[in-house]
C-alpha cells in the first residue's frame, strides 16, 4: 500500500527536528534540510549533497517536496515576464516581474481561480478551486527573483499580491508564505517592500491591523460610491463603503500605515464628477495615495478604458486636496500580463 506523502514544506524547523529525533537521527539534521527546503530552495532530496543517502532516502520514503513548475514563460516588448506556473495538481496560475529601471517587482496570486465576482476581471470568471499553499506562494517570488538576477542583474526589490486570488481569503496561507519570504531563513526581503492588494473585506483587514503586519495595504477600490461599486464588484454589496471606511481607519489607528487605493477609471461606469468627488471625499478618512490604473479589456463587453481627459480630471482634482496620485500604465499588452486582470488561459 502506497504511504500518502506530505509536502515536507508542511513541517515547521521545530517539526523537522522532532521528525529526526524520532527516527533515531540528530536533531540537527532537521535544521540542515530545513535550511535546503528554503534559503537554498532544493527541488529534490536528491540536492541535499550535505545530508546522507540514507537519510535522503528516509525522506523520500515519507514526504514529497511540491515544487511549482514554470511551464511557459512569456517576455513583452517592455520587458514584462509572464509566468504560467503549473501546481503540483496540474492546475495553473500566474505570476508576473515587472521591472522599472530601478526595480523589478513581482505580482503573485494567492488562489487557483477567485472566490470573488468582480465583473472586470478575467480571474474572477474562474471558480475557486483552491487556496495556495505557502509553499507554492514563495516558490512564485523564488522563480521572479531567478529571472530578475537572470533578465536584469539584481535581485527581486518588491512584491505585490495582486496576481489571481483575493489574499485576504486564503489569509493563513498567504501570511506564512509572507513570514517564510522576509524571514532571514527564507529571502530575508522587508515587510515593507510588500504589498498586499485586497477588494476590501473590512473583518480580514482589522483582524490584519490586529496581527500587527508589517506589509503594505492596498485596496481595490475603483469607485467610492456603493451603488456603482457593487454593480462592478458584486460581492461588495455586502460591504459597504461605510464598512471598509470604519476597517481602513481602524487599521491606520493600529499601523500607522498608508492606505494605497487601486482604482481603475472605466468609460460610462465611473468618469463623472460625482464618482472623482466621492473619491476625493473617501481618500480624506485615512492618510493615503491613489494608484490610477489604466485598464486591460478583456473583451469588447461595458468595461473600457476611460478618456486621457477623464483620468486627468481625476488627476486634478486629486492633487488639489493633498492627495497623492499617479498613473499605471498597463505592462506587457504584447503577453496579456496586467496584474489583477490575469487572463488564465491554460487552466
Amino acid at each position: 500500500m502506497e504511504i500518502d506523502k506530505k509536502d515536507i514544506r508542511a513541517l515547521s524547523k521545530e517539526q523537522l527536528r522532532d521528525f529526526f529525533v524520532a527516527n533515531d537521527d540528530k536533531a540537527f539534521r532537521g535544521n540542515q534540510v530545513y535550511e535546503w527546503l528554503w534559503s537554498k530552495g532544493a527541488h529534490s532530496f536528491e540536492d541535499m549533497t550535505n545530508v546522507s543517502k540514507g537519510t535522503r532516502n528516509m525522506l523520500e520514503t515519507h514526504f514529497v517536496i511540491n515544487h511549482i513548475k514554470v511551464d511557459t514563460m512569456q517576455r513583452s516588448e517592455d520587458g514584462t515576464v509572464k509566468n504560467a506556473v503549473r501546481l503540483h495538481d496540474g492546475l495553473v496560475v500566474e505570476s508576473v516581474l515587472i521591472p522599472t529601471n530601478t526595480r523589478t517587482t513581482a505580482c503573485v496570486s494567492s488562489q487557483v481561480g477567485c472566490s470573488l465576482d468582480c465583473n472586470f476581471c478575467a480571474t474572477a470568471r474562474l471558480k475557486r478551486m483552491r487556496n495556495l499553499e505557502p509553499a507554492e506562494i514563495y516558490d512564485q517570488v523564488i522563480a521572479i527573483d531567478k529571472e530578475s538576477r537572470l533578465y536584469y542583474n539584481h535581485p527581486l526589490s518588491n512584491i505585490v499580491f495582486m496576481g489571481m486570488g483575493e489574499p485576504l481569503m486564503n489569509y493563513n496561507n498567504v501570511l506564512k508564505a509572507i513570514e517564510m519570504i522576509t524571514s532571514p531563513e527564507g529571502l530575508g526581503m522587508s515587510p515593507k517592500r510588500i504589498m498586499v492588494s485586497t477588494s476590501g473585506v473590512p473583518k480580514m483587514i482589522k483582524k490584519l491591523a490586529d496581527d500587527d503586519v508589517k506589509f503594505k495595504l492596498a485596496v481595490s477600490l475603483h469607485s467610492a460610491i456603493d451603488e456603482i461599486r457593487s454593480r462592478i464588484m458584486p460581492f461588495s454589496a455586502n460591504f459597504p463603503l461605510s464598512d471598509l471606511r470604519e476597517s481602513l481607519e481602524y487599521w491606520y489607528r493600529k499601523t500607522k500605515s498608508k492606505i494605497s487605493y487601486e482604482y481603475v477609471v472605466w468609460k460610462d461606469i465611473n468618469d463623472n464628477k460625482a464618482s472623482i468627488d466621492a473619491l476625493v471625499k473617501f481618500c480624506k478618512y485615512v492618510p493615503c495615495k491613489v494608484n490610477l490604473i489604466e485598464y486591460n479589456p478583456i473583451d469588447d463587453g461595458e468595461f473600457q478604458q476611460a478618456s486621457e481627459e477623464s483620468i486627468d480630471a481625476y488627476i486634478k482634482a486629486l492633487e488639489a486636496s493633498g492627495i497623492v496620485v499617479k498613473v499605471r500604465r498597463s505592462r506587457g499588452k504584447d503577453i496579456d500580463a496586467a496584474c489583477g486582470q490575469l487572463a488564465n488561459k491554460e487552466a
